[in-house]
């Protein structure tokens, strides 16, 4: 079949998600100016430079007691830095405890029962027990098209690995199990690894 995504797909649910699999998730912890504390999922994540190391995610949706954005993003926009935490299979249940639409006086720390550790070089919380953190300070905010739809881009500034999921020098993602988006209400998890080479090495 063929759609343009402006006529409409005549499915009895929207494919784009199911086709752009799959997605990490950035579970993307903030501080509010006030000193609240927020920590939400986002599958519109990812890293997008090495040097210097940056990662940006993406809000797509706005809340009545946040005027045209989310918690994590109006967060941001007052302090400038958010916390991204790596979420793994075994914390699947209290990832999704913290997207729910929660007013913004909700803690999701406290929500889902989450210990929660300070940040080293940013004022944020982090999820103590995720196999990594990356502590990011704000570059930019762009608008993107549609009414609530923000790409948010910041410079990892910290970086946070759990020393189990270390084995011989390399993070070792089986150790832990990424935890992926996929459409609809999917999810996946990495379970298996392989190597290539690129043409040349």
């Amino acid at each position: 079949m063929f759609y343009r995504p402006e006529d409409g797909h005549g499915l009895p649910h929207n494919p784009f998600n199911a086709i752009v699999t799959p997605r990490p998730i950035g579970w993307i912890s903030t501080r509010g100016a006030d000193g609240s504390e927020n920590l939400a999922p986002y599958s519109f994540f990812n890293a997008v430079a090495y040097v210097p190391p940056q990662v940006m995610f993406a809000s797509t949706s706005a809340k009545d007691d946040r005027g045209d954005t989310k918690d994590s993003v109006a967060n941001i926009r007052d302090t400038g830095v958010f916390c991204v935490n790596v979420v793994e299979y075994a914390m699947r249940d209290v990832m999704n405890q913290t997207s729910g639409p929660w007013p913004r006086e909700t803690d999701e720390f406290d929500l889902a029962g989450i210990t929660r550790e300070a940040c080293e070089t940013i004022p944020c919380s982090r999820v103590a027990a995720a196999p990594a953190n990356l502590e990011c300070r704000l570059t930019q905010i762009v608008k993107l098209e549609g009414a609530a739809n923000f790409a948010v881009f910041g410079e990892v500034v910290g970086v946070h690995l759990r020393d189990d999921c270390l084995k011989d020098g390399m993070f070792d993602v089986l150790s832990f199990n990424p935890l992926t988006r996929l459409g609809y209400r999917d999810y996946s998890v990495v379970r298996e690894v392989f190597s290539l080479k690129r043409p040349g090495e």
